[in-house]
Parts: C-alpha cells; sequence; structure tokens
C-alpha cells in the first residue's frame, strides 16, 4: 500500500483496502483524527477492496463529520461502490445511483 497527498487538501491511496490492509491505513491516518481529515480522498490507487474498505471510509466520514468538515470520495472503484450499495451506505459516502 502506497499513498500520497496530492496536494490542496486531496490525499490519494493506492493498494488493496481489504480485510488484511485496512489495520495498518487506519494506523497510518490516526492523526487524522485529531488534526483534520484532507477535503479529498483519491481512491482511484484501490485494487481489492471488500467490507473493511467500506468501514474505514464510514470512520473517516464519522471524524470530518466530528471535526465539522467536508469530505468526498472521488474515484471509488466498482468493488467499493457495490459493497457500499448492497450495504445501504452508499448515500452516506456520496455515491448514489442517479436514476436514468
Amino acid at each position: 500500500m502506497t499513498e500520497a497527498a496530492t496536494g490542496s487538501g486531496s490525499h490519494r491511496i493506492e493498494g488493496d483496502l481489504t480485510c488484511d490492509e485496512v489495520p495498518a491505513v487506519w494506523a497510518r491516518h490516526r492523526s487524522w483524527k485529531e488534526s483534520g481529515i484532507p477535503e479529498v480522498i483519491d481512491l482511484s490507487g484501490v485494487g481489492l477492496a471488500d467490507s473493511s474498505g467500506v468501514a474505514l471510509l464510514l470512520e473517516w466520514l464519522a471524524w470530518a463529520r466530528r471535526q465539522q468538515r467536508p469530505l468526498r470520495f472521488d474515484n471509488a472503484p466498482d468493488s467499493l461502490r457495490t459493497i457500499a450499495s448492497l450495504s445501504q451506505v452508499d448515500g452516506l459516502l456520496g455515491w448514489e445511483e442517479t436514476e436514468q
């Protein structure tokens, strides 16, 4: 898992967000809980993902809300979107399907 701040309040996540990787990702970003979470998290570099990845995003969203800061998840892979939709949390993450 590699990650990089991309400037202007954005952070890119690269690698997998599965039950094996999420605890380490959470630990690396624990400081966001107090110091402030980026406004945008770019998920375009995420490969495999499972429900642990969705849980991590929901945790980060809770941190942002407690800080009264906006948070947007961009470029989410289909795997994360599908799990969020099936779990009925896609709306919380800002990924609601638009009616066609």
